[in-house]
């Protein structure tokens, strides 16, 4: 009989495949980061920035419904059946997003993008939990995101690099074949289920139950409910950073390559950032962690006002990422913490619900604001949304 130990050293071997293919994750949404809005501008005559928005709404939405389902469904399918279900969602995305005759096919796209990454981040997310323990956990977020999101920075990089060397399409979305085609088969070959895991960490819980998972967590919970509300606040300013980001760079004339250089930063340090960060969240106070890094950020996006040169929009790209490394790893370890193993995967799904439909309240926020008022004044209201829910960490959380 196999014997199941916990701890990051104990598991490294399916620990290190789980940060792979997170990096493919993660490298699935790169491939939009930075030419998707000239794609709509160029190809489509899109000029409304709402309508342009629309792929960031719809992925957003039904991202965050599939974490609710994946999480509700992680017990009772298995984690590595939910990781494989999702790359087989993700494996058509680059096709459809290299032949689109409409941006209505280019919607659809992300349809399949949102369930491809709520089923399988959220599987990996979970698994990693499973597999270290309460000792390690912001260490394992750290590097989950860490792999996530670098892959998220480097795709973009290059996506805009092919982009503006080849052409808009279908170049760019060749990577995407790649990372679909591995993930697919990493995850199925690969990768084992963790619930033998959950199991035995059961045995030596101390952690009370929730009594209804759905709206402690949402709200009711005071660590939980600040990680929520906080998590949904800092999807919400990426979603404006995926979306409006490449159209202010463009207006003010930074070619391609610039804007995925500047769009590629951010991404970056958030990814590298969470090696350390991660840790930290071991180490420090939580509460700390979190107020700090939605502080960061509220200040980075305030100031992208008044920037003017690349190295001025590069400098504040890498305070934004760093205000969000602080917290994306920390978020998940307070869940974590504050769940009973049973509990976990449930109470993840229901966080990682209400922070991904950040990207969507995002995007319409933001479109209907820079529509209307300009993208500057689209940027000032979500830094002050950003700052209002670092306050609200400060005096809610314990």
């Amino acid at each position: 009989m196999e014997k199941i130990q916990l701890g990051l050293k104990e598991n490294w071997k399916q620990f290190t495949l789980l940060v792979i293919i997170n990096a493919f994750v993660g490298g699935m949404v790169g491939l939009e980061r930075s030419i998707l809005p000239q794609i709509a501008e160029v190809e489509f005559s899109i000029a409304a920035k709402t309508a342009i928005l629309s792929f960031i709404i719809v992925f957003g939405i039904v991202k965050a419904i599939t974490n609710y389902f994946a999480g509700a469904f992680a017990n009772k399918i298995g984690r590595k059946n939910l990781l494989t279900i999702g790359w087989l969602f993700g494996l058509p995305v680059p096709f459809i997003l290299m032949y689109a005759p409409s941006w209505d096919w280019i919607v659809a796209a992300n349809v399949l993008l949102g369930i491809n990454q709520g089923l399988a981040w959220s599987s990996t997310v979970v698994m990693k939990i499973d597999l270290v323990g309460e000792k390690q956990r912001g260490f394992a977020m750290g590097l989950n995101e860490f792999a996530g999101y670098l892959a998220v920075a480097v795709v973009a990089f290059l996506t805009g690099y092919i982009a503006g060397e080849y052409g808009l399409r279908p170049y760019p979305f060749i990577l995407g074949i790649a990372l679909a085609v591995l993930g697919l088969l990493g995850s199925f070959f690969l990768i084992k289920d963790t619930r033998k895991h959950v199991a035995a960490e059961n045995i030596f819980s101390d952690v009370p139950k929730l009594g209804n998972i759905f709206w402690e967590t949402t709200w009711k919970h005071k660590n939980l409910g600040s990680v929520t509300q906080a998590g949904l606040i800092n999807n919400l300013n990426d979603g404006m950073a995926w979306g409006i980001f490449p159209m202010l760079l463009s207006s003010k004339e930074f070619d391609l390559g610039e804007i995925g250089i500047i769009t590629a930063v951010y991404p970056a340090v958030w990814g590298l950032g969470q090696l350390f960060t991660g840790k930290m969240a071991d180490i420090f106070n939580k509460k700390y962690l979190l107020f700090i890094g939605m502080s960061l950020q509220a200040i980075a996006l305030f100031l992208f006002l008044l920037a003017e040169s690349m190295s001025h929009y590069v400098g504040l790209s890498a305070i934004l990422g760093w205000g969000t490394a602080m917290v994306y790893p920390t978020f998940l370890a307070t869940v974590a913490e504050n769940t009973h193993p049973q509990d976990r995967a449930n109470s993840i799904g229901v966080f990682r619900l209400w922070r991904d439909l950040g990207y969507a309240i995002g995007a319409i926020l933001t479109g209907i604001i820079a529509d209307r008022l300009g993208i500057e004044a689209s940027i000032l209201a979500i830094g002050g949304l950003t700052l209002l829910s670092a306050i609200i960490i400060a005096v809610r959380m314990e």
